[in-house]
């Protein structure tokens, strides 16, 4: 299938090359020519323009786009759109905000245009795992791409069958269609509210692991604990084993006291906007409304916990916090 992708950043890039991986042909543009020019050598189409870009893809099209959310994405889509033939698809894999999709969708659908929201999960590690993906949009139009969804999912692999799992699932393979225009971004920010608590739980976990041989304890009652060990040994056999807990044990093992980072811990948005959902649905969210404010309190206050955020964001997903 051929697809047109816009942004080439960590992870618009690798979705191109898992893509061509699997024969699929993709043209490419973004507002750096390096970047272009690095996947054309791979096998992409090169595009030097939006106008390009549409030129260089048959009908009916599907460009999918790789961008932050907000303005650029917003002023993207809108300038595409009026390249765009009725029947053409516009696929926004970023972390836009559900209720945008929406509306965009809307606005698609009055000049024919089909609109597909995807919830992309993988972080620069998607090109070799794959990308758990959560799909909104019309059924037909989601099917039309189901190709493309098929070769960038991570597959079964080696994770055990769910027992009364059907055998012909796309959740096992590792996507879904969530429903319509919105609730494949919807579901994504809710992963995203998860992710921050469960960060946290590690983070404020090993902070108190760290400080068990405080002088402000008793000189019996204080361990002087490996902590970079404790990282390895949970991720064998225990209930609390999990990627995360891969990347934590793999961070301190590098440096156990963390020193390249600085404890200042972004947020991507979609911690507020998960919070802002609970709201609306009066559905009480403790944990993930403490993880967001821990992530606003570590711009004033370094800590352990913090850097360990830090060192887990930036393995999974190559972001980097500025330095002290």
């Amino acid at each position: 299938m051929q697809l047109g992708m816009i942004g080439l950043g960590r992870m618009g890039a690798n979705i191109v090359r898992r893509l061509m991986r699997d024969s699929h042909r993709c043209a490419v543009f973004d507002t750096q020519p390096a970047a272009v020019a690095a996947l054309a050598k791979e096998g992409a189409t090169p595009a030097t323009s939006l106008a390009d870009l549409v030129a260089k893809l048959e009908t009916p099209r599907a460009i999918w786009i790789m961008l932050p959310a907000g303005e650029i994405t917003e002023n993207t889509l809108k300038a595409l759109s009026a390249l765009l033939a009725p029947g053409d698809i516009v696929i926004d894999g970023g972390n836009s905000f559900y209720k945008d999709d929406i509306r965009r969708a809307s606005m698609l659908r009055e000049r024919k245009l089909n609109y597909v929201d995807v919830g992309t999960s993988g972080g620069v590690w998607g090109l070799e795992r794959g990308y758990c993906m959560m799909i909104g949009g019309d059924k037909d139009v989601v099917a039309h791409l189901d190709p493309i969804f098929a070769t960038l999912a991570p597959g079964v692999g080696s994770v055990a069958a769910t027992p009364g799992r059907p055998k012909d699932d796309h959740a096992a393979q590792g996507y879904i269609h969530c429903g319509p225009n919105g609730s494949g971004h919807f579901v994504k920010m809710i992963h995203n509210g998860i992710e921050y608590g469960l960060m946290q739980a590690y983070a404020e976990g090993f902070d108190i692991l760290r400080h068990a041989n405080s002088e402000a304890l008793p000189q019996e009652q204080r361990f002087d604990l490996n902590v970079a060990d404790i990282a390895e040994v949970w991720r064998r056999g225990s209930v609390i084993q999990s990627w995360l807990l891969d990347l934590t044990s793999a961070a301190l093992a590098g440096d156990a006291d963390l020193k390249e980072y600085s404890g200042t811990v972004a947020d991507s948005g979609e911690g507020r906007w998960t919070v802002m959902a609970a709201l609306e649905e009066a559905v009480p969210a403790d944990v993930l409304s403490a993880s967001l404010y821990a992530r606003f309190r570590s711009r004033e206050k370094e800590s352990f916990a913090n850097k360990l955020l830090s060192a887990m964001r930036h393995g999974f997903g190559g972001h980097v916090e500025p330095k002290a």
